[in-house]
């Protein structure tokens, strides 16, 4: 999941390099990914409303799902 979120946002940001998605584990099952890029890119991850950020949780949340897992993702 943490590879599947850096290709994700590096097609997304203009500095690619700067992407970097940190994994916690809270028991077996529940994942947080916190999401740190250059913060002239953070704009862009979010998107207007949130709606980039939401559609990049959603599809994380189906593979999790998938996997019978649980995932937070948080942008620092």
């Amino acid at each position: 999941m943490k590879a599947f979120l850096e290709y994700l946002l590096s097609q997304i940001v203009d500095h690619k390099d700067k992407v970097k998605v940190e994994e916690r584990r809270f028991g077996e099952n529940v994942n947080q990914y916190l999401i740190s890029t250059d913060p002239s890119d953070v704009g862009k991850v979010i998107g207007k409303g949130g709606n980039i950020i939401q559609a990049i949780r959603n599809i994380a949340k189906i593979l999790a799902i998938k996997e019978g897992k649980q995932i937070r993702i948080e942008i620092e």
